[in-house]
Parts: C-alpha cells; sequence; structure tokens
C-alpha cells in the first residue's frame, strides 16, 4: 500500500476511535491496533497523537464543506438546503443514538480537556454556522441571518444530545418536524415535504 494510502487509513481510523471513544481514551496502541501496522511504522506518519487529531479535524472540515457543497447543488430554495441540515439528525440517527454528535462531543471533549486544538475543533460548528446564516440571509432575512443560523444549531445540538440520551425514533423524527414546521415561519410559504402528514 502506498504511504498516502496508510496515512490516509490512520486518520480514517482515529476518527472513527475518537468518535466512538473519545479523544483522550483513545492511546496511539489502539489506533496502531486497529490499522494493523507496527508502532515503528505508526511513527513514520505521526509522531503523537496530537498530530493525528488535527489530521482528524481537517479531514472532518474536507467531509464537512464536501456535504455543505452537495446540499448547495442539490438544493433548489435556500430552505430546502436548511432541511438538508435539519434532517441529518435522520439520516444519522444510528450513530447519534450510540455516540452523540461527532462534532459537539468532539469540541466538548476538547474544551474539558483545555487542549488546544479545540479551537480548530470550533471550525466545524463555524462552517455550518456560517453556510446556515448564509441561507438565511438568501431567504430574506439579512439582519437575523446569523441569530436563526445559531438557534438551529443549538436547537440540533439539544436533540442530538437527547437522542443519546433516550433514543426513541419518536422523539428524533417529531423533533425533526419540529424544527421544519419552525423554518416553515421563515420560508415564505415553502414547507418541507417530508415532514407533512
Amino acid at each position: 500500500m502506498q504511504p498516502n494510502g496508510t496515512r490516509r487509513r490512520i486518520i480514517e481510523t482515529a476518527n472513527m476511535l475518537f468518535y466512538q471513544h473519545g479523544f483522550d481514551a483513545t492511546s496511539f496502541t489502539d489506533i496502531a491496533d486497529a490499522v494493523d501496522i507496527s508502532r515503528g511504522n505508526f511513527y513514520y506518519y505521526f509522531k503523537a497523537k496530537d498530530e493525528i487529531l488535527d489530521a482528524v479535524i481537517e479531514a472532518r472540515l474536507a467531509d464537512t464543506r464536501a456535504m455543505l457543497a452537495a446540499w448547495e447543488a442539490d438544493g433548489a430554495t435556500p430552505a430546502a438546503r436548511i432541511r438538508s441540515f435539519i434532517h441529518i439528525l435522520i439520516a444519522n440517527k444510528s450513530k447519534i443514538k450510540r455516540y452523540g454528535c461527532p462534532v459537539g462531543t468532539l469540541t466538548t471533549e476538547l474544551a474539558k480537556l483545555n487542549h488546544a486544538s479545540r479551537r480548530d475543533a470550533r471550525a466545524l460548528f463555524t462552517l455550518f454556522r456560517d453556510w446556515l446564516a448564509a441561507q438565511f440571509r438568501a431567504l430574506g432575512h439579512e439582519t437575523e441571518a446569523d441569530a436563526l443560523a445559531m438557534h438551529l444549531l443549538v436547537r440540533s445540538q439539544g436533540v442530538a444530545t437527547v437522542m443519546n440520551a433516550f433514543p426513541d425514533e419518536t422523539f428524533i423524527r417529531r423533533e425533526v418536524a419540529a424544527a421544519c414546521a419552525w423554518l416553515d415561519d421563515y420560508t415564505h410559504g415553502e414547507t418541507c415535504p417530508d415532514c407533512r402528514a
């Protein structure tokens, strides 16, 4: 396997382990064992766990940018694009029920550790915040766009946290429908087709 392929496997594996077990609880050995390479070969790519964390955050940022670009391309209207964000709770419900939100859990853990990378991890939320605010501005809500974006971020994080504590399918669908109904108030009559009774 080529070096870039091995490095990518290390990052993908670390990303999964950090999400499932937490950054602090995941050791170099855990990652090396999961990738099935020797410690010596592992050190060729990464000298410290913090270097892996930086690479994981960069990979998550790239994945998030790609997802937002896809929503931008697929959504015919700003409201449709915002609904893609809301419906991610359903699309990722199995993982969220088990491990929580990958963005929220990482930023919370790094804040508790007072880790130097906490600001870098916060950039994931900033991507969503800025993108959502741009959608609300496109809907004509220029002065309150950022506040609306933050409201939706807070709401989705709250739902993800409670989903993790109470993994109830009815709760998830009800909260997604409620978020879409809230959005309907800002869309000039365009309602969510997936949330209609």
